[in-house]
C-alpha cells in the first residue's frame, strides 16, 4: 500500500511576538498546536477556518517554507522537516504551491508560454523544444491556447490564475498546495479555476486546498479539516457529514445561529465564550482544558468538543434541508 503523500504528526509552530516598546518582553504565540492529518494519493482535502486560524502556516510548513517548532512532516513516507535545503532541492519540483496573488507571482515581462517554458527548463530539466511542446499542451488544456503570447497585464484575473496553475501542473507534481486560489474572483470564475486545478491533477497526486469559502470545500474536497486557534477542531466529509462542533456549524452555515461576539478564549476551549453548549458541560471543563479530537461513533468524522454527547445526531432530513446548501458562506468570520 502506498504511503500518504502528506502525513503531519503533532505539528507545532511558535512565533516570537515583540511588545509595543523595544524594552517590552517578547512572548511566544502558538500559531499551530498539535495538528495531525494525512492526505492519501489522489485525495483533495481542505484546510478551512477564519483568518489567523493557522491554516496557511500549516501549508507553508508542509512545503518546507517554514520550519516547525515541534512535530514531524513526512512527504511520500520520508521526513521533510529539518532537512537542509540541499536535501530538499531535488524533491521540490514534486511539491508545488499555487499562490493567492497570481499577478504578483507572474513575471510582468513574460508571456504565458514563456512562463511555463522557463519553469519546465529550470525545474523540469527539459530541453527548449520539449518544454515548448509541453507548455503549449498544458496551456491548451486549461483553455489558454489562444492566449499563449499574452502578458499578465493583458490577462483577466481568471487567466492569470490559470497560468499559475499551468506552471505548477506542467511539472506533474505529487502534491499541490493551493492557498486561496480563487481569492478576489467572481463566483463563476472560481468554479472554472478549481475545475482546472482538480481536473488536471496528475494521476495519484494529492491536493491541499486552503480556503475560507465553505462552498469550495464542500464541492471539491473529500475531507475537510476545520481549524481554530491553531488546532484542528473537526474533521469531516463535507458531502456526507454535518458539522458537529458549534464553531464549525457557524462556519458552514452562518444562518444557524448568532455570529460570535467575543474574542477567542486564551484558556480552555477557544470558542467557549460564544459556544451555546459550554454551559451544559459539567465541572467547567471547557474553561479549564482544551478538548482533543474524538471519533464520532459509526463515522470517520472527528470532533474536538466536550459537549459532543449533547450534540444531536444529524439526520438525513436535517442535512438535506439545511440552508447551508443554498447560499454562500464565504468570509463569514
Amino acid at each position: 500500500m502506498s504511503p500518504p503523500v502528506v502525513e503531519v504528526r503533532r505539528l507545532e509552530k511558535l512565533f516570537e511576538q515583540a511588545g509595543p516598546f523595544p524594552w517590552s518582553p517578547r512572548r511566544s504565540v502558538g500559531a499551530v498546536q498539535g495538528v495531525d492529518f494525512a492526505v492519501a494519493p489522489g485525495e483533495v482535502v481542505a484546510l478551512v477556518g477564519q483568518s489567523g486560524s493557522g491554516k496557511t502556516t500549516v501549508s507553508r510548513i508542509v512545503l518546507g517554507l517554514e520550519e516547525p517548532t515541534g512535530g514531524e512532516v513526512l512527504l511520500e513516507g520520508e521526513r521533510w522537516d529539518g532537512l537542509p535545503e540541499s536535501g530538499r532541492r531535488p524533491r521540490r519540483p514534486r511539491y508545488q504551491y499555487v499562490p493567492q496573488d497570481a499577478m504578483a507571482a507572474l513575471d510582468p515581462q513574460q508571456t504565458a508560454l514563456e512562463t511555463v517554458e522557463e519553469t519546465l527548463r529550470t525545474l523540469g530539466g527539459l530541453s527548449a523544444a520539449d518544454a515548448a511542446a509541453r507548455a503549449r499542451d498544458i496551456l491548451g488544456r486549461l483553455g489558454l491556447g489562444a492566449r499563449l503570447h499574452a502578458l499578465p497585464r493583458e490577462m483577466s484575473g481568471g487567466e492569470q490564475r490559470r497560468v499559475t496553475l499551468a506552471r505548477v501542473l506542467a511539472l506533474e507534481p505529487r502534491l499541490v498546495v493551493a492557498d486561496e486560489p480563487t481569492s478576489g474572483l467572481d463566483a463563476d470564475r472560481r468554479g472554472a479555476v478549481l475545475e482546472a486545478l482538480v481536473g488536471n491533477l496528475p494521476a495519484g497526486a494529492a491536493c491541499i486546498l486552503v480556503t475560507h469559502d465553505m462552498s469550495e470545500a464542500r464541492d471539491w474536497c473529500r475531507r475537510v479539516y476545520v481549524m481554530l486557534a491553531g488546532r484542528v477542531i473537526e474533521e469531516l466529509d463535507p458531502r456526507a457529514d454535518t458539522p458537529r462542533h458549534p464553531y464549525a456549524r457557524i462556519l458552514f452555515d452562518p444562518w444557524s445561529g448568532p455570529l460570535p461576539a467575543h474574542p477567542l478564549s486564551a484558556e480552555g476551549c477557544p470558542f467557549r465564550l460564544d459556544c451555546p453548549l459550554a454551559a451544559s458541560v459539567p465541572d467547567g471543563r471547557c474553561a479549564r482544558s482544551v478538548p482533543a479530537l474524538t471519533p464520532v461513533p459509526g463515522s470517520a468524522q472527528r470532533v474536538a468538543c466536550f459537549a459532543e454527547a449533547a450534540l444531536a445526531p444529524a439526520s438525513a432530513a436535517d442535512s438535506a434541508g439545511s440552508p447551508r446548501h443554498a447560499g454562500p458562506a464565504s468570509d463569514t468570520l
